[in-house]
C-alpha cells in the first residue's frame, strides 16, 4: 500500500461527514488536500484547522460545472497536481414518487449524478495526461437497492455505479476507480430530507438507533486511496453491523 504523504486529494462535500473525516485523516497522514463544499464559513474553519499550508479550498456547488472546475484549478494553482479526488457530495431528499416533489428530483440529479461527472471531469484529463490517478465516487446502499420515497435518490445512486464502472474501463491501465456503498451512518444528510412523513418513517424503522460513526467509511475511502497504483479497489460495500 501506498503511504499518502504528500499525496494531494481533492474532497467534495468537505464541510461534514464523510468528506470532512476523510480530509482530516488524509492531513494526519501527511497528505495535502482540496476541500470543495456550499458553505464557505465551514471550509474556512476545517482549513484553519488542518493548517495552510496542507489545504486549498473554494466554495463549491457540484450542480454548477464551473464552479467545479474552478475548485480544481485553485488546487492546482497551489499544489501543482491532483493525485486523486474523492467525489463524496450528496444529497438525500427522500419522497414518494406520488409526492411530486420535482424540485428535489432536480436537485439530487444536478448534485448526485452531474456533480459527480463534473468531479470526475474536472480532474480526468490532468490524470490521464499523467499516467496516474485515483477516483473515489461516494455511491450508496440505495445503489444498489430501493425503498419506497427513495426511487429517485436510488436512481442517482445506481448512476454513480454505472459512472464508476464506465471510468474505470475508459481509462484502464491509468486511473484507479472505487466506488463505495455506505449504508446507514451518522451524517448530515438526513438534514436534507424535508418530507416529514419519510423522516418519521425512517425513524419507525429504526435508523437513528443503528445509525453507525462515519468514520468507519472515512476509514474506507484511506484505504482505497492508499493503494498502490496496481491494483483498484472497485468496490466497497459497508453497513453498521446492527443493519437487518
Amino acid at each position: 500500500m501506498e503511504n499518502l504523504k504528500d499525496q494531494v486529494v481533492l474532497v467534495t462535500g468537505a464541510s461534514s461527514g464523510f468528506g470532512m473525516l476523510t480530509a482530516r485523516k488524509i492531513v494526519n497522514l501527511g497528505g495535502k488536500v482540496i476541500l470543495g463544499a456550499r458553505r464557505e464559513e465551514k471550509l474556512k474553519e476545517l482549513a484553519d484547522e488542518l493548517g495552510e499550508v496542507n489545504v486549498a479550498f473554494a466554495k463549491t456547488d457540484m450542480s454548477v460545472l464551473e464552479e467545479v472546475k474552478n475548485l480544481a484549478k485553485v488546487g492546482m494553482d497551489k499544489f501543482g497536481r491532483i493525485d486523486s479526488l474523492v467525489n463524496n457530495a450528496g444529497v438525500m431528499p427522500l419522497s414518494l414518487i406520488g409526492a411530486g416533489r420535482t424540485d428535489e428530483w432536480d436537485a439530487m440529479i444536478d448534485i448526485n449524478i452531474k456533480g459527480v461527472l463534473y468531479g470526475i471531469h474536472s480532474v480526468y484529463e490532468h490524470m490521464m495526461t499523467r499516467g496516474s490517478g485515483k477516483i473515489i465516487n461516494i455511491s450508496s446502499v440505495a445503489g444498489k437497492r430501493v425503498m419506497p420515497g427513495g426511487a429517485v435518490y436510488s436512481g442517482t445512486k445506481f448512476a454513480v455505479h454505472a459512472i464508476s464502472e464506465g471510468v474505470r474501463m475508459e481509462s484502464a491501465g491509468k486511473i484507479q476507480v472505487s466506488c463505495i456503498y455506505p449504508g446507514a451512518f451518522m451524517t448530515e444528510l438526513a438534514g436534507s430530507i424535508k418530507d416529514e412523513s419519510m423522516l418519521e418513517a425512517l425513524m419507525a424503522r429504526g435508523i437513528g438507533k443503528i445509525a453507525g460513526d462515519a468514520e468507519y467509511v472515512a476509514d474506507a475511502i484511506i484505504f482505497a486511496l492508499a493503494q498502490d497504483h496496481a491494483v483498484a479497489i472497485n468496490d466497497i460495500t459497508l453497513s453498521p453491523t446492527a443493519t437487518p
